[in-house]
C-alpha cells in the first residue's frame, strides 16, 4: 500500500483542480478524478474513493450555496433517486458497466448537439419530473459515477443559473452518494486502503469547492452555460473510451 503514495502528489492535484471545476460547472468532478484513480488503483476500488470524494465536494457546494438551493426540485429528485441507486450501486458491485458507459456517452456528446441546436435550454421543466429524472440518474450514478452532467439540460431548463445550480445538484449528489456508500459498505467494498485515500482528498476537494465559488461570481451566465457543455463534451468522450476499452 505505501508504495502508492509515492503518487499522492498526482491524486491531490487531480482532486483539486476536479473539485475547483465541478464547483463551477456543477458537474464534472468524476471526469477528470476517475480515470486517474482507475489507472492507479482499478475500478472496484477507485469508485467508493470517488464517491467519499464526491460526499466531501457535494457537501462543501451545499455550503457555500446553501442559500440559492431550490428545496423543492431536491424533495421530487430525492424521492426519486434513492431506491434506484442503491439498486445501480448493487449492480456495480456484481457486474461490469461498460456497455451502459459507452451509451451514456453517446447521450451526452446528443444532449449537447440538441441544445446548441436550440440555443436556450428548455423551458417549462415542471418540479415533478425531478421524481423520474432522478430515478433514472439514480440507477445510471450507481453502476457509473461520472454520470453527473446529464443532469445539465434539465436543471437549466427548470431556470437554475451559477449558485442556485451549483447547489441544488450539490444537495441531490450528497444525497445519492450516502446511499452509495451504504452499498458499499454493505457489499465490504470500504477497505482500509479505499478509507484512506478517501480521507487523504477530503481536504483537497473542500478547498477546490472555496476557490471555485470565487471563480464563480466572476463567471457570467453565458460562460457559465459553456463550461457546462465542454464538461459534458468531455464527460460523453471519456465514456465512449472507457466503454469502447
Amino acid at each position: 500500500m505505501f508504495e502508492y503514495l509515492l503518487d499522492a502528489p498526482l491524486l491531490i492535484t487531480a482532486a483539486l483542480l476536479a473539485s475547483l471545476i465541478s464547483s463551477v460547472t456543477g458537474g464534472g468532478l468524476t471526469v477528470i478524478l476517475l480515470p486517474v484513480l482507475v489507472l492507479q488503483f482499478g475500478i472496484h476500488v477507485a469508485m467508493p474513493i470517488v464517491t467519499i470524494s464526491l460526499v466531501a465536494a457535494s457537501a462543501s457546494r451545499v455550503a457555500v450555496n446553501r442559500h440559492e438551493i431550490a428545496l423543492s426540485a431536491v424533495a421530487w429528485f430525492t424521492l426519486g433517486s434513492l431506491p434506484l441507486t442503491v439498486a445501480g450501486t448493487y449492480l456495480f458491485t456484481i457486474s461490469p458497466p461498460e456497455v451502459l458507459t459507452r451509451l451514456l456517452g453517446g447521450f451526452l456528446l446528443a444532449a449537447v448537439a440538441l441544445r446548441r441546436m436550440h440555443a436556450k435550454p428548455p423551458s417549462g421543466f415542471a418540479t415533478a419530473w425531478f421524481l423520474p429524472l432522478g430515478a433514472v440518474f439514480g440507477f445510471l450514478t450507481g453502476i457509473s459515477a461520472a454520470v453527473g452532467a446529464v443532469l445539465a439540460p434539465f436543471f437549466l431548463g427548470y431556470g437554475l443559473r451559477k449558485g442556485a445550480y451549483v447547489g441544488t445538484l450539490g444537495l441531490n449528489i450528497f444525497m445519492i452518494q450516502l446511499a452509495k456508500l451504504a452499498v458499499f459498505e454493505s457489499r465490504n467494498f470500504l477497505q482500509p486502503q479505499v478509507l484512506v485515500y478517501g480521507a487523504l482528498l477530503v481536504p483537497f476537494m473542500i478547498l477546490g469547492t472555496m476557490l471555485g465559488k470565487k471563480v464563480l461570481e466572476r463567471v457570467s451566465e453565458k460562460i457559465f452555460v459553456i463550461l457546462i457543455e465542454v464538461v459534458m463534451i468531455l464527460a460523453g468522450l471519456n465514456f465512449l473510451l472507457r466503454g469502447a476499452g
